[in-house]
C-alpha cells in the first residue's frame, strides 16, 4: 500500500520540516479531511528519520491544529465530521443560507489561533502566582510586568514603544473612546479624513463631539484642507490611519507626515495615529507618534494579528497626559482584566504569533492578488498586504442597489455611507474585507458573484414611475 511521503525543507530540523510539510500538503488539498496520516514507524522507516522525530512532527502538527489523534487509531487530519474543528481555511460556522460575508474586517481563519490560546490557558492555570495576580485589582495602566513584554512586542514588529508610555485597552476600539473621553469635551471639535472608519464616528457620536470631514487625496488626508480648518478654528483632535485608510487605503505621504507633525505643533491639537489594521513594517511609513511624540497618541490592538476576541489592546501615551489618561480608564473600567493580558504576553512571546502573522501576511497577499485579478476592470484601491479593498462602481450604478442584488446573490458587502464623517455626502463605492472568507475558494466566489453583478445590464430606469 502506498503512503504519503512528504518532500521535506532540509534547511528546517527535521520535526519542523515534517509539521510544515503537513500543513502544506492540507491547503493544497493533497491531503483531504479525514485522511489518516502514515503510521510513525512506517514514514520514519521511509524518510529515513527516527520515530521519536516523526512523533514530535505529529505533535507539533496537532499543536498547530491541523491534524487530531486518536487513541488506538491513528492521526487524522481534522475534518468537519466526527465533530472535529473544521479543516484549515474553512468556516467555524457555516451561516445556514451560505452567505459570504465580507462587510467585517476579520482576520483570514486559521485553527492556529484558537490551539495557541488554548496551550497558554493551560499554561496558566498552572501558574499559581499568575492566578493569584489575576484575581486582585491591579493599576489602571496595566501591570508593569505586562506593559514592558507588551512594549517588546510591539518593538520586535517594528514599532518601538516605551513600557512607561503604555496603556494597556480593552482593543482598539477602547484606545480611540478613552482618548476622545479624555481630552475633549461635550460639543468640542475632532477632525477626521472625509471617509474613516466607523469606529470612530461612533465614539465621537457618544462622547458628543461635532467631528469634522477633512478631504480624502490619493496620498492621504488634504493638509491645505486641514490648514484652513484649524485658522478659523482649532479642533481638539485630528484622527489619522497613516498607513492604510479605512476604506479606501489611501497611504499618508512622508512630507504630509511632517507637515501634520508642525500643524499639531503650531495650532495645539493632539493627533490620535490607529495602527490597528496591521501592514508589515517594510509597507509602513514613518509613524507619527515619533515625528511628534509630544502630542501623537497612538493606538495598536491584537485584533487584526492574533485574534479579535481577545480584546486587548495598547495605546502609547505623550507622558504629559498619562495620568489623565490614566483616571479616565479607572473611571471606565478601574482596569482591563489582567488574566487575558497575561494570556497575549505569553502568546506573542512564543514562536506561535510569529508563525500566524507570518503565515496571514502571505494569506492576505495571496488575496489582495485574486481580488485585483478579479476586479482588474473596476479599478480597486488597498494595500498590497492589507486587508480591505476599496471598490469605485461604475457611474450609473448606486451603491445601495448593488448590495441589494448581491445579498438576494449571497454575499455581504459594506457601502459607504458608516464611513463618513458628518454630513458628507457618500461616494459611490463599497468596502470589501478579503480576510473575513472562510476560504480563498470562497473569495473567488464572492468575487465572480460581484464582478458578474457589476457587468450585468443595469435595471431599466421605468421600474419606478
Amino acid at each position: 500500500m502506498t503512503i504519503w511521503i512528504p518532500t521535506l525543507d532540509h534547511q528546517a530540523p527535521r520535526y519542523r520540516a515534517i509539521s510544515d510539510a503537513i500543513a502544506r500538503a492540507i491547503q493544497s488539498g493533497e491531503l483531504a479531511p479525514g485522511q489518516r496520516l502514515p503510521p510513525q514507524r512506517r514514514l520514519a522507516d521511509a524518510l529515513k528519520v527516527t520515530v521519536g522525530t516523526v512523533t514530535r512532527a505529529y505533535a507539533e502538527a496537532e499543536r498547530q491544529g491541523w491534524v487530531a489523534a486518536r487513541v488506538g487509531s491513528g492521526t487524522y487530519v481534522r475534518g468537519t465530521e466526527r465533530g472535529e474543528p473544521a479543516p484549515f481555511l474553512a468556516s467555524q460556522e457555516a451561516p445556514v443560507d451560505g452567505l459570504i460575508d465580507l462587510s467585517l474586517s476579520l482576520p483570514p481563519p486559521h485553527p492556529l489561533r484558537a490551539a495557541a490560546l488554548g496551550r497558554v490557558l493551560a499554561e496558566i492555570a498552572r501558574d499559581e502566582a499568575v492566578l493569584n495576580r489575576a484575581v486582585e485589582y491591579q493599576p489602571e495602566c496595566g501591570l508593569a510586568i505586562h506593559r514592558e513584554r507588551l512594549a517588546a512586542w510591539l518593538t520586535r514588529l517594528g514599532m518601538p514603544a516605551d513600557p512607561a508610555a503604555l496603556v494597556v485597552t480593552q482593543g482598539g476600539q477602547h484606545g480611540i473612546d478613552l482618548t476622545l473621553r479624555a481630552l475633549a469635551r461635550p460639543g468640542e471639535r475632532i477632525a477626521a479624513d472625509a471617509l474613516t472608519y466607523p469606529g470612530l464616528v461612533g465614539a465621537a457620536r457618544q462622547a458628543h463631539l461635532k467631528a469634522l470631514p477633512v478631504p480624502l487625496e490619493a496620498d492621504g488626508m488634504d493638509l491645505d484642507a486641514l490648514a484652513r480648518l484649524c485658522a478659523q478654528q482649532p479642533p481638539r483632535l485630528v484622527y489619522v490611519t497613516p498607513d492604510q485608510n479605512n476604506p479606501t487605503g489611501a497611504v499618508l505621504g512622508e512630507a504630509k507626515r511632517e507637515r501634520l507633525a508642525e500643524l499639531a505643533r503650531r495650532h495645539e491639537f493632539w493627533i490620535l495615529e490607529d495602527g490597528v489594521q496591521y501592514l508589515p513594517e517594510a509597507e509602513r511609513g514613518m509613524p507619527l507618534y515619533r515625528l511628534a511624540p509630544e502630542r501623537t497618541l497612538f493606538a495598536f490592538s491584537t485584533s487584526k494579528v492574533l485574534a479579535g476576541g481577545l480584546r486587548i489592546g495598547t495605546l502609547l501615551v505623550p507622558e504629559a497626559l498619562r495620568e489623565r489618561l490614566g483616571a479616565a480608564l479607572r473611571a471606565q473600567s478601574w482596569m482591563v482584566p489582567p488574566l487575558m493580558v497575561e494570556a497575549v504576553c505569553r502568546w506573542v512571546e512564543n514562536e506561535d504569533a510569529e508563525r500566524l502573522l507570518a503565515w496571514q501576511t502571505a494569506e492576505l497577499a495571496e488575496r489582495q492578488r485574486l481580488a485585483r485579478q478579479r476586479l482588474a476592470d473596476h479599478a480597486p484601491t488597498g494595500r498590497p498586504h492589507g486587508n480591505n479593498l476599496w471598490l469605485p462602481l461604475p457611474e450609473g450604478l448606486r451603491s445601495a442597489e448593488l448590495l441589494a442584488a448581491l445579498e438576494e446573490r449571497g454575499v455581504r458587502l459594506t457601502g459607504p455611507e458608516p464611513f463618513c464623517v458628518g454630513s458628507e455626502p457618500a461616494p459611490q463605492a463599497v468596502r470589501l474585507c478579503l480576510g473575513a472568507a472562510a476560504s480563498r475558494e470562497a473569495l473567488a466566489t464572492a468575487l465572480d458573484t460581484l464582478r458578474e453583478t457589476l457587468e450585468a445590464p443595469p435595471p431599466s430606469p421605468w421600474r419606478t414611475l
